[in-house]
């Protein structure tokens, strides 16, 4: 009887040791890890995603693989993630719609402040708010003198009620003090696509996709989103300097993870992601799509997500945008 006991206490003891070599940070990850992005291959997320996912396979010794589950605005693979094991082999990267959300939809299927654990940022890029070139509209200037003349009669573009593209918009028509017509569509390229036709006045795409149309000389950049010129573009002015000092809107990724990851685990993913925005690599190739790199602690990253959220709730309420 006796020699039964130590043999049981003895398997739970390998199996407790097992587990616990499991969820410890030094031997984190002992297996591949899944970036799960809720959104189309070629997107800006999946590009940070791609890239955040080289370096982190190269440091980690294990496969990074992305993985994409788009749709329902990015409902459908964030949910995929809130329900995956808190084990720190499948986690979220999502742009500035994870914090967009909790304004637009009445119900969301999960608690954006408690079933995901806020990891870190992987970058900030701005938008360019971008017109036809063979439009009415050459200058910020000439579009809010348009809007003004013609208030609620000039349309602009988004990429969905409620997207990130749309809250953009709608916070340059408040702080320029003009009322537009919103036109939704289903995405990114169908917006795109009448903008260059001339049926909108404008439209506020990620920088890394409009850039190449506007070096083509397919689009026309009014100006950056962000308070200071990109890099990659220096020639072209932002919102804030053309007269609207307090316009600062930017299109940044992120990291997370199942609410109950172990906290060690959390704090080494951090840690390592930081190293990554350190890698010439890593900024070799943000540079070239016009992103910038940024390092967070975790609470540093919470309080700016929530800052985010607070943001654009009241974008959405001040444009009157209501809840799906």
């Amino acid at each position: 009887m006796k020699q039964k006991i130590k043999i049981i206490l003895c398997c739970i003891f390998i199996l407790f040791s097992s587990y616990s070599m499991a969820q410890s940070p030094q031997s984190y990850p002992n297996r591949p890890v899944k970036l799960i992005v809720p959104l189309t291959p070629g997107s800006g997320v999946d590009i940070v995603a791609r890239i955040v996912a080289k370096n982190l396979s190269e440091t980690w010794k294990q496969p990074v693989v992305v993985e994409n589950r788009p749709g329902a605005g990015g409902l459908i693979g964030t949910g995929a993630v809130v329900n995956a094991e808190p084990d720190g082999y499948t986690l979220l990267v999502q742009s500035a719609s994870y914090a967009a959300n909790p304004a637009i939809y009445k119900k969301l299927p999960y608690d954006p402040l408690k079933a995901l654990v806020d990891v870190n940022i992987l970058g900030i890029t701005p938008y360019l708010m971008s017109t036809s070139p063979s439009g009415p509209y050459q200058s910020l200037k000439d579009l809010v003198l348009a809007a003004k003349a013609k208030p609620g009669e000039i349309p602009f573009a988004s990429a969905g009620i409620g997207s990130s593209t749309h809250l953009a918009a709608e916070y340059f028509n408040q702080i320029a003090g003009i009322k537009m017509v919103h036109v939704p569509y289903k995405g990114g390229p169908d917006a795109m696509q009448d903008l260059m036709s001339n049926r909108v006045a404008f439209f506020m795409i990620a920088f890394d996709t409009a850039i190449t149309q506007v070096n083509s000389g397919k689009l026309k950049a009014l100006g950056v989103t962000t308070q200071t010129r990109s890099e990659a573009a220096p020639n072209i002015p932002t919102i804030a300097e053309q007269g609207y000092p307090s316009y600062d809107m930017s299109l940044w990724f992120g990291l997370w993870a199942p609410s109950a990851t172990p906290v060690a685990i959390i704090q080494k993913i951090n840690s390592d992601i930081n190293l990554a925005m350190q890698d010439k690599e890593v900024q070799n190739a943000y540079a070239k799509a016009g992103i910038r790199s940024r390092q967070m602690t975790t609470d540093e990253f919470k309080k700016f997500v929530r800052t985010e959220m607070t943001k654009y709730e009241k974008i959405a309420q001040f444009a009157g945008i209501e809840a799906q």
